[in-house]
């Protein structure tokens, strides 16, 4: 017999991922765990017959002769599967994309890389070998795609992933199926969850990027909790949130990133949890820490993440074109063109007075205003940033108050200056060799 099997707690691409591996090794049967998520037991419930499908209690152990593993690469995290970890004589066959884990199963051959969802890797397979897929089993691949990489937009996702969508709706992929199963309507308890979490979020900065964190303490189950936590994200617009769910007997704990520089995987596994770059979660005992020893850890993890090693000191432009407040605005312009820059700072006695940019320019109505000095148009109000800090904190800056530079300080004296086009330069790889 051979079988496929995903992670308790099963989300879409860990379903696709199972039908996948059914439609790709001849006369594989798939075992989805007894606990799925809300959106995955709703599909199920009306598709399940559609696929060759059963549950962990309808396997017999002797009877299996190799075993597909996809999305996770832990025993633990397998339903009902303890009876083949032991088996020598079985052939173990891995695919997953949660390249931060430290998985216990041995196998015989994986299939692991970095990519947005586990189910790009298996579409990537099957097109090799030719295999025809109908409009049904293109929908549920995609869904399995679109949930794991939001739609395509966490940073984890890749080229591939989007190649592996635009494959699926060739062959048919329904939108709006995809639509309904990955957008479920909201229930009051849900609604209610998500007007606590509004009540009192907690914001901190860490390693340059804003990180949200609630503690909310749950007396009922509560269905879909993964989808309020993505969504919430984005109300409250943070880099990244983690949210523990806390209850008398043991604390889950959801995170969600969106951005490069915070990798939930890798925090979950500090927890004893799972997930990639974009999402992942973790269930903490509560007679093992408690929800504030869970944050602590958390923020630790964070602290420690090293996952942007380039600095400002290393993409900042030096030495800096500045003038004296006295210098006239026709001299500040003949600056600006003879060295092809947007912008110069103003300083008097090492310590900077303003900024005047090709903006500022345009306020020159006046002939006779070309001769006034630069300190009745410069900006005053300057922000600055210090060398040993990240582009992606220099980023949020510029976004934030809407400004294109940014003087790097350092003991009191300014040292280079950041512009837009450095950040922009750093962020899509336009460096010179």
């Amino acid at each position: 017999m051979l079988i496929a099997t995903t992670h308790k707690n099963t989300d879409f691409d860990a379903l696709a991922s199972v039908i996948a591996a059914t439609l790709l090794y001849p006369g594989c049967v798939g075992v989805i765990p007894k606990m799925t998520n809300r959106n995955v037991d709703q599909f199920l419930s009306t598709h399940k017959t559609a696929f060759n499908l059963i549950l962990p209690g309808e396997v017999n152990p002797e009877e299996v002769t190799k075993l597909i593993v996809v999305d996770t690469d832990q025993w633990h995290r397998l339903d009902r599967m303890e009876k083949l970890r032991d088996r020598d004589d079985l052939d173990i066959d891995i695919w997953d994309h949660h390249m931060t884990s430290k998985g216990d199963i041995t196998a015989t051959w994986s299939c692991k890389e970095h990519i947005g969802a586990t189910v790009s890797l298996l579409v990537r397979r099957m097109r090799e070998k030719g295999i025809t897929l109908n409009a049904l089993d293109s929908t549920v691949l995609l869904i399995g795609l679109y949930e794991d990489t939001g739609h395509l937009t966490y940073p984890s996702t890749t080229a591939e992933d989007a190649r592996t969508a635009a494959y699926l709706l060739e062959n048919k992929a329904d939108l709006n199926v995809a639509g309904f199963f990955l957008n479920p309507p909201y229930e009051e308890t849900q609604k209610e969850i998500l007007f606590e979490m509004m009540k009192e979020t907690e914001k901190l900065t860490i390693n340059g990027q804003l990180v949200g964190f609630n503690i909310i303490s749950l007396d009922k189950k509560v269905t879909n909790l993964a989808a309020i936590v993505n969504m919430y994200r984005k109300i409250v617009n943070v880099g990244a949130l983690f949210v523990i769910f806390v209850n008398k007997k043991r604390h889950t704990v959801i995170g969600r990133s969106g951005v490069a520089q915070i990798n939930i995987g890798t925090v979950m596994n500090t927890l004893g949890g799972g997930g990639h770059s974009g999402a992942g979660s973790a269930t903490v005992k509560s007679s093992e820490m408690s929800p504030e020893g869970i944050r602590k850890k958390i923020i630790t993890s964070l602290t420690t993440q090293k996952t942007e090693i380039v600095r400002i000191s290393d993409i900042m432009s030096f030495p800096v074109f500045s003038v004296a407040p006295e210098t006239t605005m026709r001299q500040a312009q003949s600056l600006m063109t003879e060295k092809d820059i947007r912008g110069v700072m103003v300083v008097y006695d090492n310590r900077i007075q303003g900024i005047i940019v090709v903006w500022d320019l345009k306020k020159v109505k006046k002939k006779n205003q070309w001769d006034s000095p630069v300190k009745a148009f410069m900006a005053r109000d300057i922000t600055t940033i210090g060398p040993g800090d990240s582009p992606s904190l220099a980023a949020r800056i510029m976004i934030e108050k809407d400004i294109g530079h940014l003087p790097v300080v350092q003991d009191e004296k300014m040292i280079g200056i950041v512009t837009r086009t450095d950040i922009l330069t750093y962020y899509y790889d336009l460096l010179p060799e």
